[in-house]
C-alpha cells in the first residue's frame, strides 16, 4: 500500500493505493477529513466501430452507509436511481474530464467514483473530481491529465478553501466548485458556481485566491503519477489520405460558406445536404470512402476551421450578428388561462415556456439522501421534448441533460424567490424548451423568472442568463462571441453560462473543449455577460417591471394563523379525528408547525375564513363568567357533559340543571339539545365545570 498526503484549506488530504479494484486500469482512495471517496476508471479492451464520438461515461455513486443510515422505501431499504444532486455531480466530473483525452480515442472508458464514507462536512464532489484524475493518471489510459478540483467559499469577508457545509450555509455570497490544468499557467476547464447576487469582482477574486492551493494539487498529483503510474497505451493514429483530403476540399469550396453564411432556419438542413452530396462525390469516385467516417471526420474539422477563422479574421459569424450582438429578444406572459403563471421567454430560435404552479406548505418535496434530508419548496423541472430540435425519438424519463439544464436553472433562481416567512408557498416551475438553437438552460432562467413575476410572486429581482462563447486558434488569438448558438456552440471552444440580476451572479457553468481559459478571458466573458444580461433584462422590465399585485385566481389562499403550541392537540384531536373533520368538510388544506403556526390552503376564501372560525374555536381559553349554546354531547347519572366549543366540553352537574331539585338528568335535557350554559369555575386541571341554572336566574334578574 502506497499513501501520499498533502494540505489543502488547512486540512489534510490522503491519497492510498490498495489491492482494492486492482481489476480496473487505474484506482485510488482520497480522504478528506472522514470523507472518503474510491475512484476507479476502466478501459474497453476493444475499439467501437462505426461511432463518430468518445465513449465516455461517468457515474457518480452515493451510498446511504457512507452517512451511516438505512434509507430508501420501506420495501426496499437500498439506494435506487441517482438522485439529481449525484447526478449534476457526475456531470461536473464528466466536463472536467472529457476534454483531456485523445479527440481520437473510439474505446469505451468508464470512471465510478464512490462515496464510501461522508462525514457530514466535507463535500465529496470536489474530492470525487481530483479522486478521478488520479485514478486516469495512474492507469494506462491515454489522457493528458491531471486536473486540480477544490471549492471556494466566503464568509466574513474572507475566502475559504474548501469549505464546511456549515461554513457554505453561513454565508451564500460565493460558492464555486472549479477545476482546470496547468499549462503555461493555470486554466480553468470547469466551473459551477451559485451565489447571492455575487459579484463578477467577488468571482475573480476568490478564482484567483484558489490558484496557489490548486497549483499544489497538481504538482502532488505529478509526483503520485511518477511514482504508481503505468505506461499509457499508445493510440494508432489513422493514417492520413492526403489526396482524399484534396478532393473533398476542392469539392467544397465555397459551397461550404454559402451553406453556413448567413445562418438561418435552413442552415442545419443546407449544411447536410452539402454533407451528404460531399458523401456521394467521394463513394462514386473512391468505393468504400464515402461510407466511412473519415470524410465525415474530415468534413468537421472544415466545418470546425472555417468557423474559427471567420470569427477571429474577419468578425463574421453564421448569422450575421456581431459578436456582442445578442439575438432578438421577445417575451410574453400570462399565456396560459389556468396555470398561476406563465412566461414564455425567445431569444432567436430558441423559445421556453415556463409554468409555475402555487401549493401549500405540505407540498414541499421530501429529500432524503446520503448528503441531503430535509425540504424543498422551490423546484424547476426542465423538459426538452424531441420536437425542440425538429427529431423524432422515443419519450421516456428526464435524462441527465435534462436534469442538469433544470439545476441550474434552479440553482439560478433559488436565492431570488422569497423566504417561507413572507411568502409560504411550495413552488414548483416546468420549463418546456419549443424550440432550441443554443442556451436552452439560460432561456429556462428567464421564461421561469417570468412565470414567477406572473404569479404574484414577490421576487426579490429578476434574473436572466446568457451563454458566452469562444473561438481560439494555435497562435493564441482568440475572439468572444455572446449568445452563441448552432454552429458557434457545436464547432466553438467554450460554452460558458452566466446567470444573474441587474445587482450580480446568481449562477454560473463552465464547459470548454480546449486546455481551459485564463483569468483574461475569464474577465472578459464575465463582463460581456453582464452586458447582456442588463440588455435582456430591459426587455423583460417592460413587460413585468414587478410582480402581479394578485395571486391568479386559481392559485390557492394560504391564511396564517398563531396558536398556543399547548393547544395543537386540540386542533388534531384524538388519533388526529378533529383536524380530518376540519379538512374535510371545509375542503381545505391545514399545516401546524411545533411553534403553533397553522397554515390553511383553501381553495375558496370562504372554506378558509370558515376553517380560521373553526380552529379559533377550538383554541379559544375560556373565561369564567362566560355564556355559550352548547350540545348536550352525553348524560351520566351525576350530570350532563355539554360541548360549548368544537372539541371543547364541560359539567353541568345535576344540581345546576335547574333552580329545583332534580331526581334525574334525563327529566331536564337529552342528547343533542342546544342548551344555554354559564362558566362556573374551571379547576386545576382545566375542567370546566357549567350551570344552567345561572343562567336561567340571570336572566329573571
Amino acid at each position: 500500500m502506497d499513501k501520499f498526503q498533502i494540505e489543502i484549506g488547512g486540512r489534510n488530504l490522503e491519497v492510498e493505493f490498495k489491492s482494492l479494484a486492482e481489476k480496473a486500469n487505474g484506482s485510488c482512495l482520497v480522504k478528506y477529513g472522514d470523507t472518503m471517496v474510491l475512484a476507479t476508471a476502466v478501459m474497453s479492451d476493444q475499439t467501437r466501430e462505426g461511432i463518430d464520438f468518445f465513449p465516455l461515461t461517468v457515474e457518480y455513486e452515493e451510498r446511504f452507509y457512507a452517512a451511516g443510515k438505512i434509507l430508501g422505501s420501506r420495501f426496499m431499504r437500498r439506494e435506487g436511481r441517482p438522485s439529481d444532486e449525484a447526478l449534476v455531480t457526475a456531470r461536473a466530473i464528466d466536463r472536467a474530464i472529457r476534454p483531456r483525452f485523445p479527440k481520437n480515442l473510439r474505446r469505451e472508458v468508464q470512471v465510478v467514483v464512490t462515496c464510501l464514507s461522508w462525514d457530514g462536512e466535507n463535500d465529496p464532489d470536489a474530492l470525487g473530481l481530483l479522486a478521478a484524475s488520479i485514478a486516469l493518471s495512474v492507469s494506462d489510459i491515454p489522457w493528458s491529465g491531471p486536473i486540480a478540483a477544490l471549492r471556494v467559499g466566503k464568509k466574513d469577508n474572507e475566502f475559504l478553501i474548501n469549505p464546511t457545509y456549515e461554513q457554505r450555509e453561513q454565508s451564500r455570497e460565493l460558492d464555486l466548485l472549479l477545476a482546470g490544468v496547468e499549462k503555461k499557467d493555470f486554466l480553468v476547464n470547469m466551473i459551477e458556481m451559485e451565489g447571492e447576487q455575487t459579484q463578477e469582482e467577488t468571482l475573480i477574486s476568490g478564482y484567483e485566491f484558489s490558484l496557489p492551493e490548486l497549483k499544489k494539487l497538481i504538482a502532488f498529483q505529478k509526483e503520485i503519477a511518477e511514482k504508481r503510474g503505468k505506461k499509457k497505451i499508445a493510440l494508432e493514429e489513422p493514417a492520413r489520405e492526403p489526396e482524399l483530403e484534396k478532393e473533398i476540399t476542392d469539392f467544397l469550396k465555397d459551397r461550404l460558406e454559402k451553406a453556413l453564411y448567413p445562418g438561418g432556419p435552413d442552415r442545419v438542413s443546407t449544411l447536410n445536404d452539402v454533407r451528404e452530396d460531399l458523401l456521394y462525390f467521394i463513394e462514386g469516385k473512391y468505393p468504400g470512402l464515402g461510407k466511412g467516417g473519415y470524410c465525415k471526420a474530415f468534413f468537421e474539422k472544415e466545418t470546425d476551421r472555417l468557423v474559427h477563422k471567420n470569427v477571429i479574421e474577419k468578425e463574421k459569424r453564421p448569422d450575421g450578428r456581431k459578436l456582442d450582438q445578442v439575438r432578438e429578444i421577445r417575451v410574453e406572459a400570462g399565456l396560459l388561462p389556468r396555470t398561476h403563471g406563465s412566461g414564455l421567454f425567445m431569444r432567436g430560435e430558441t423559445k421556453a415556456l415556463s409554468i409555475l404552479t402555487l401549493g401549500s406548505p405540505s407540498d414541499v418535496r421530501l429529500l432524503e439522501g446520503m448528503e441531503i434530508r430535509g425540504k424543498k419548496r422551490f423546484m424547476h423541472h426542465y423538459n426538452f421534448p424531441p420536437y425542440c430540435s425538429g427529431e423524432v425519438k422515443p419519450m421516456r424519463g428526464p435524462g441527465r441533460r435534462e436534469i442538469g439544464h433544470g439545476m441550474l436553472a434552479e440553482k439560478a433562481l433559488i436565492n431570488l424567490v422569497p423566504n417561507f416567512e413572507e411568502f409560504p408557498y411550495t413552488m414548483r416551475a416546468v420549463t418546456e424548451i419549443l424550440s432550441s438553437n443554443g442556451s436552452t438552460s439560460m432561456a429556462a432562467v428567464s421564461a421561469t423568472s417570468l412565470a414567477l413575476l406572473d404569479a404574484g410572486v414577490p421576487l426579490k429581482d429578476p434574473a436572466t442568463g446568457i451563454a458566452i462563447g469562444l473561438m481560439t486558434n494555435e497562435g493564441g488569438d482568440y475572439k468572444l462571441l455572446v449568445d452563441i448558438q448552432g454552429p458557434e456552440d457545436h464547432h466553438g471552444d467554450m460554452d460558458f453560462k452566466v446567470a444573474g440580476t441587474r445587482k450580480g451572479i446568481t449562477a454560473v457553468q463552465l464547459d470548454v473543449k480546449i486546455d481551459g481559459i485564463g483569468g483574461k478571458i475569464l474577465k472578459e466573458a464575465l463582463e460581456m455577460a453582464k452586458r447582456a444580461r442588463h440588455q435582456i433584462l430591459e426587455k423583460m422590465e417592460q413587460l413585468l417591471p414587478q410582480p402581479r399585485e394578485k395571486l391568479s385566481p386559481w392559485a390557492p389562499r394560504i391564511y396564517t394563523l398563531q396558536i398556543k403550541p399547548e393547544k395543537i392537540r386540540e386542533v388534531i384531536g384524538p388519533g388526529g379525528k378533529m383536524i380530518h373533520e376540519i379538512i374535510e368538510k371545509c375542503e381545505v388544506g391545514i399545516d401546524i408547525e411545533d411553534s403553533g403556526r397553522v397554515f390553511i390552503t383553501a381553495e375558496k376564501e370562504e372554506a378558509g375564513q370558515k376553517a380560521i372560525a373553526w380552529i379559533k374555536n377550538i383554541t379559544k381559553e375560556v373565561k369564567v363568567g362566560e355564556v355559550f349554546e352548547g350540545k348536550v354531547k352525553r348524560i351520566l347519572n351525576f350530570g350532563a357533559f355539554v360541548e360549548i366549543l368544537p372539541g371543547q366540553e364541560g359539567l353541568v352537574h345535576i344540581s345546576q340543571l335547574a333552580p329545583y331539585h332534580v331526581k334525574k338528568v334525563e327529566d331536564v335535557v337529552k342528547i343533542g339539545d342546544i342548551v344555554p350554559v354559564k362558566v362556573v369555575s374551571i379547576d386545576e386541571q382545566g375542567r370546566i365545570n357549567l350551570s344552567i341554572k345561572e343562567v336561567k336566574k340571570q336572566s329573571h334578574e
